[in-house]
């Protein structure tokens, strides 16, 4: 796949100098890869002047003009989750190139690190009990907001992803059931951390009905936008609880209100949302949805915050791996984006 003996690789962004040095670091023992970072105040210009240099581009949200620039590339390096807002782009691309996109799953432990603390603040009211201490109620008990062991539930994984690979993982140790949905189970090599029942696309419904606990980690395709709605959740039941940290898509917006607010499901933790540039109210708020779910008191409310910390240094590691390979002269990328497929 590698036409040059120099890898050049293209950065469309400044990082700081911790990540810099770890990159660079990391990268040396690759003699023939140069990298290529712009410094503070550099502007569009900059990308347009090297991009005819690039092997490898790394960052997020290319522009058309800037791909059409780069007729040298072979290697786009996405480094978060999520491609849907450049997928169009690459499969124009394509039809005259042969570009390869890759997702970043660097961040799959800290999405299954917070899956599961939303999880089990949620079913052991912690927020609730948090906020009756600020306010100096000392010791509100069982009748207040009592918990609600994990112990004896089935775990429902809908998609067995980076991420849902290590909430499974995480979750293994307490004594639960797991269901999983997913695509493609001849494709999963791996041995699993627990015996599961295993459920595909088609028996969604049957998958519902026997769990207690909904942990959604899939991404957004034509496939998966508005899967759960209102039918779905009621099969979940009055007991269910549903954690979202895919997209916020997924779930009818709606219908998730809805359910929250008439008891059609007991609780919900969600993390990814339906309006990304919310407008204020008259009293300077912004809510990332149509609907008052801050008024709820059976949901916990996160920000587009599970991929924390971005500092961490390891989360690079497979971008790095990336590289390495098509210095290598490989094409067996980690996490290549199946441009049809959407993920």
């Amino acid at each position: 796949m590698k036409s040059n003996p120099v890898t050049t690789v293209l950065f469309l962004w400044n990082p700081k100098d911790e990540l810099r040095g770890y990159l660079t670091d990391r990268l040396k023992k690759y003699n023939d890869v140069r990298l290529i970072f712009p410094e503070e105040g550099d502007d569009e210009k900059f990308y347009f002047r090297h991009a005819p240099e690039a092997d490898v581009i790394v960052g997020w949200r290319p522009t058309e003009e800037l791909l059409e620039k780069a007729y040298k590339l072979k290697l786009f390096i996405n480094p978060g989750a999520g491609v849907q807002r450049i997928l169009p782009m690459f499969r124009e691309v394509n039809k005259t190139r042969d570009v390869v996109l890759v997702n970043g799953h660097g961040n799959s432990y800290f999405t299954a690190e917070h899956i599961v603390a939303l999880l089990l603040a949620m079913l052991n009211k912690v927020v609730p009990h948090h906020n009756w201490m600020v306010e100096g109620k000392w010791r509100m008990g069982d009748n207040n907001a009592v918990s609600i062991p994990l112990r004896d539930k089935n775990v429902g994984l809908l998609g067995y992803g980076a991420v849902n690979k290590k909430v499974h993982r995480f979750l293994s140790g307490f004594d639960v059931r797991f269901s999983i949905l997913r695509k493609n189970w001849d494709k999963l090599t791996e041995s699993l951390p627990t015996e599961v029942a295993k459920y595909e696309p088609g028996s969604l419904h049957n998958f519902l009905r026997a769990i207690d606990m909904l942990i959604i980690a899939i991404p957004q395709t034509e496939e998966t936008i508005g899967l759960i709605g209102k039918d779905e959740l009621e099969l979940l039941g009055r007991d269910s609880f549903l954690v979202n940290a895919g997209r916020g898509i997924i779930v009818d917006e709606v219908s998730l209100y809805n359910a929250l607010k008439n008891g059609v499901i007991a609780g919900a933790a969600i993390d990814v949302w339906y309006d990304y540039q919310p407008d204020e109210d008259t009293d300077g708020r912004r809510y990332p949805c149509n609907f008052p779910f801050h008024e709820l008191d059976n949901i916990i409310l996160s920000p587009h915050r599970a991929a924390s910390p971005f500092s961490d240094l390891k989360r690079w590691d497979e971008v790095i791996e990336n590289i390495g390979r098509f210095a290598d002269g490989r094409d067996n990328f980690l996490n290549v984006v199946n441009l049809t497929a959407g993920y």
